[in-house]
């Protein structure tokens, strides 16, 4: 357990162990390098007591994706001082991405309030979702300019289509709790989301359906995201350092928060 995540390990009514991770950073659960650090060492426990099932949540809100506030106070000294702060964030979630997928794991996601920009990756990669009515998912790439991460590029496609999931990049839309589950991204809105995950994981065959993950994301198809993410992380790295994300950054902080982190 640490400050920003917490980690507790549970029994379910099918007598399967669950291990809840559940994210309690400051900033709506900004994605910063603490974070990721902590995420992926919630999952090493996780493994170490064989929990066959994981199960995120965050409280109010879901994780919000890169703080651009601390991007921005990168990017103004420079565009190799933007970069050495995305390689401490963007490889990490990449990284987090592909073992959520890879992992022969039940992965669960019970979520409120916002899953935006690279956060959403964390919902992309669950096998089930249950999204409160409070909660949305925007990517917000195009308002700020990053490349898109998380597996937006990488990954969502292979979910939802890859002309839909272009479209949405380009609109930049907010999609709500009913249409993630219209799209396939969830399987229920609840007003208790963490009570109705608990509830739908403790039915059917779990080893069933760690078979059917194991033979959808085979070896193949596993090489072929995780060169995506990499193509991702790389698409980041070289638009971060440009002139026109510091100024979309800029435009996209309000003036208190570019004046306070600079």
């Amino acid at each position: 357990m640490t400050a920003l995540v917490e980690t507790r390990l549970m029994p379910l009514a099918n007598a399967s162990l669950c291990a809840q991770i559940r994210l309690s950073a400051p900033r709506a659960n900004a994605l910063e390098p603490n974070l990721m650090t902590a995420l992926h060492a919630a999952l090493d426990q996780a493994e170490q007591h064989d929990a066959k099932v994981i199960l995120l949540s965050g409280g109010r809100a879901f994780p919000s994706g890169g703080d651009v506030a601390r991007f921005y106070e990168a990017a103004r000294n420079g565009a190799e001082a933007a970069r050495a702060y995305a390689d401490r964030v963007v490889p990490p979630l990449q990284a987090l991405v592909l073992r959520l997928v890879s992992m022969p794991r039940l992965v669960a996601v019970a979520a409120n309030g916002a899953i935006t920009g690279g956060a959403a990756g964390l919902l992309f990669a669950s096998d089930l979702a249950i999204l409160s009515p409070t909660a949305f998912i925007q990517p917000y790439y195009s308002a700020v300019g990053f490349a898109p991460d998380g597996g937006w590029t990488a990954l969502l496609p292979h979910r939802i289509g890859a002309g839909r999931t272009l479209s949405w990049l380009h609109s930049n839309e907010r999609v709500d709790a009913r249409d993630a589950v219209g799209l396939g991204l969830a399987e229920q809105v609840s007003d208790h989301p963490l009570d109705a995950a608990r509830d739908r994981l403790a039915h059917g065959n779990l080893n069933a359906h760690l078979t059917a993950k194991a033979l959808i994301w085979d070896g193949p198809r596993l090489a072929t995201l995780s060169r995506r993410l990499e193509a991702e992380t790389a698409a980041f790295r070289d638009r971060i350092g440009q002139p026109d994300v510091l100024d979309g950054m800029r435009a996209f902080l309000t003036p208190d928060q570019a004046i306070d982190h600079v």
